[in-house]
């Protein structure tokens, strides 16, 4: 699941208008921010296996800290709290950690039953869906064109870089999307960590186009 993910974080934007697109990019993909990170210090795994689903390579080994349901649960709480102590918008807030949440949820609909329910036990669960690349077409592309165009019908450009920049968004979102099914596997677990922080850009570029549009949704 990848642009799945951002389909929320953008369709969010018409139930939190006062929350920045770059806000909830950064808690739609939250656990996944915190895994690279997680990878290269070696306090999670995975590994490298080409087929091991028909969509990704990637073998999760062990990723009960930034994966697990109840470590996401409580991601979901911290980041709600954080944001509702910097902004003072409970909406926001309460819209930031259901996003957070939903990483899980979505990643349980595609994962193989490899998503740990606790950092400690042994128990893990996972429907499978990335066993046919179209069921995962079906449900992943539908959904990302649903949302920006949920995005795109709450808001209105405020200049060029609110119209461009977000097309570039999502042109690039879509691409990154194609390549992940479609290229090659990662040449080491470092270089797919290393990689993995980039999507801080993805997150800085929400906020940059948010700036340049305007929410139509009473606030």
């Amino acid at each position: 699941m990848f642009i799945g993910h951002f389909a929320l974080g953008f369709g969010a934007k018409v139930v939190a208008p006062r929350v920045s697109l770059g806000a909830l990019f950064l808690a739609a993909q939250f656990i996944d921010l915190l895994w690279p990170t997680f990878l290269l210090f070696g306090i999670e795994r995975v590994r490298i296996e080409p087929g091991a689903t028909v969509v990704t390579p990637l073998v999760f080994e062990h990723y009960p800290y930034s994966h697990s349901l109840l470590a996401v649960l409580g991601w979901a709480v911290l980041v709600g709290v954080l944001y509702l102590l910097l902004k003072r918008d409970r909406l926001g807030a309460v819209v930031m950690g259901v996003l957070v949440l939903s990483h899980w949820l979505l990643d349980l609909m595609v994962h193989r039953s490899d998503l740990p329910l606790s950092p400690w036990g042994d128990a893990v669960s996972g429907l499978h869906l990335w066993s046919s690349l179209l069921l995962t077409l079906a449900l992943e592309i539908p959904m990302f064109a649903l949302g920006v165009w949920v995005y795109v019908r709450n808001t209105v450009a405020l200049d060029g870089v609110g119209r461009w920049g977000l097309l570039g968004l999502v042109l690039f979102l879509f691409a990154v999307y194609t390549g992940n099914l479609f290229g090659p596997p990662p040449p080491s677990t470092q270089a797919l960590a290393w990689v993995g922080q980039l999507q801080w850009l993805l997150v800085l570029w929400g906020y940059w186009v948010d700036r340049h549009r305007r929410s139509l949704v009473p606030a």
